[in-house]
């Protein structure tokens, strides 16, 4: 699997209403179907909530409808993500966790583009003790 940079999606900018120069960066799937974002934290922390931000830079941009996060610890937690640049808040059960992934992705079907794409993942938690 190709690895590709995901700077654009963990550097705080939120700017969502448009794409290509800064501030409007992003993570795109480049069309890919098995697409995902691994986020590493480099140790063990304890992770409860999740917020996205997605490119709403329509019509170029489509949107995910649903989205998988898989934690290292095995268990999943679903998302069902709207149309929206705007925070999409998902918390869930304490987690004590190295890393997470944002995968299968599906795209809204209603929306032409090909284009989906994520201005900003955050994760909220605390230090494993």
């Amino acid at each position: 699997m190709e690895e590709y940079k995901t700077m654009n999606a963990i550097d705080g900018v939120k700017a969502a209403s448009c794409h290509g120069e800064w501030p409007y960066q992003s993570w795109g799937i480049n069309q890919r179907a098995d697409a995902l974002l691994r986020l590493d934290f480099g140790r063990k922390v304890v992770a409860d909530r999740i917020i996205l931000y997605t490119r709403a830079d329509y019509p170029h941009d489509n949107w995910w409808k649903q989205a998988t996060v898989v934690f290292s610890d095995g268990s999943e937690v679903g998302l069902e993500l709207k149309k929206t640049g705007e925070a999409q808040e998902y918390v869930f059960e304490e987690r004590e966790i190295q890393w997470l992934q944002l995968e299968r992705l599906i795209k809204g079907e209603e929306d032409g583009s090909p284009f989906p794409a994520l201005v900003q993942i955050e994760v909220y938690g605390r230090e494993s003790e």
